[in-house]
């Protein structure tokens, strides 16, 4: 007699940013092969409403207060549990699904991403600013509590493929791949006048508005450099970033022997997405197939660090350690916002981070509570900076 499988338990953290959206794209192709425990969002009501109806999620919650009785409002006449708060994002993050997608962006994503580690769960991490803030704390928990982390981002995703985790000592390096973002021809002056729609609109990826600045930027590669440290058994100098534009090869590991291993796919999200949904087993995605012969070409160029410096001042943030990875990401929250108002401009934003680097005193890292409060003095002293320019 045949086995039924039971449906797969799932949360998204984040569900209506974009890879909250392609996560429930890919779990909408196969409705009976999960059962969603709770959705949650920041503040778009409307859509994390739709979610929680057609997905039939047990729990929303919206972070926002302010947004309770909306939501609640448009969940009315259901059976979904309505919260509120960032108390309430723990909560979620601590029901029992044994697989929780965590996708909220920047340093607000740290605290339920934690609340689920701590429970042991499987934890996909689209969240690279949580490493970026806490690695060593975070890796801690995870070995502590048993939990597993599967990388989401699509470069860490690719080596968590080709990794020869069994056998690291033979692993000469790793490359992340870079796409070079949306102005990888343009010269400082031109980038000194683009405007954030222009730094948004990325060529090849589909990403929200802050991950899209921050690969125009480079800053992305930066952080993923370190988050890079965190996640595989590696040192900082063997670490290194090119250049690729076509994002077809989504990054490369060396071995000792010569060999480079290297995952490739069409830039598509929900790739690297149902890795970690379908783990340690593959699913069928509606991702483009990739056609080598179609693509003729493939490109790889070295990273200019007098146009793009995020990447140098990354590097360097990572070799100090301690407080200092956490000084660069929350100065780069506040910067990548401050342009999207249009406060600053785009080559400001590395500016205020590089000047807010200089002006936090970085030390060791023993606590989650040190992690926020230098998160918090980081963005008031970037605030400081963003209030003169």
């Amino acid at each position: 007699m045949a086995v039924t499988q039971e449906p797969k338990t799932v949360t998204i953290l984040g569900s209506t940013g974009s890879v909250g959206c392609n996560t429930l794209d890919l779990i909408g192709r196969n409705p009976d092969a999960y059962d969603v425990i709770a959705l949650t969002a920041n503040r778009n009501v409307t859509k994390l409403a739709e979610q929680a109806k057609i997905f039939k999620a047990k729990t929303a919650v919206i972070a926002d207060e302010s947004c309770y009785g909306e939501l609640k409002d448009a969940l009315s006449g259901t059976d979904i549990r309505v919260a509120a708060g960032q108390q309430a994002l723990d909560d979620a993050a601590q029901l029992s699904a044994e697989w929780v997608m965590a996708s909220i962006v920047g340093a607000a994503g740290l605290r339920p991403t934690l609340s689920a580690i701590r429970r042991g769960a499987t934890v996909a991490l689209a969240n690279k600013e949580c490493l970026v803030c806490a690695g060593d704390l975070m890796m801690h928990e995870v070995r502590h509590h048993n939990a597993t982390l599967l990388p989401v981002d699509s470069e860490h995703n690719a080596i968590f493929q080709v990794f020869d985790f069994e056998r690291a000592e033979s692993v000469d390096s790793i490359t992340l791949t870079a796409s070079g973002g949306p102005f990888i021809n343009s010269s400082r002056e031109d980038m000194a006048t683009v405007a954030p729609e222009q730094a948004v609109n990325h060529p090849n990826w589909d990403m929200g508005a802050k991950i899209s600045v921050d690969s125009a930027t480079m800053m992305n590669k930066g952080l993923e450099m370190i988050e890079a440290y965190h996640l595989f058994p590696i040192e900082p100098d063997q670490i290194d970033v090119i250049v690729h534009p076509q994002s077809v090869i989504h990054s490369m590991v060396t071995y000792e022997d010569g060999s480079v291993l290297a995952q490739l796919g069409a830039p598509d999200m929900r790739i690297a997405i149902s890795y970690t949904l379908g783990w340690p087993n593959r699913i069928e995605t509606p991702a483009k197939k990739l056609n080598l012969k179609e693509l003729a070409r493939l490109d790889f160029l070295e990273p200019d660090q007098i146009r793009f410096p995020a990447l140098r001042i990354a590097r360097e943030a990572l070799h100090l350690g301690g407080t200092a990875p956490t000084i660069l990401n929350a100065a780069n929250e506040v910067a990548v916002i401050a342009f999207l108002e249009g406060r600053i401009g785009f080559l400001d934003i590395v500016g205020v981070v590089e000047e807010t680097l200089t002006k936090v005193e970085t030390s060791a890292l023993n606590c989650l509570k040190m992690v926020h409060d230098i998160d918090s003095q980081s963005r008031a002293v970037a605030q400081e900076i963003i209030g003169r320019l």
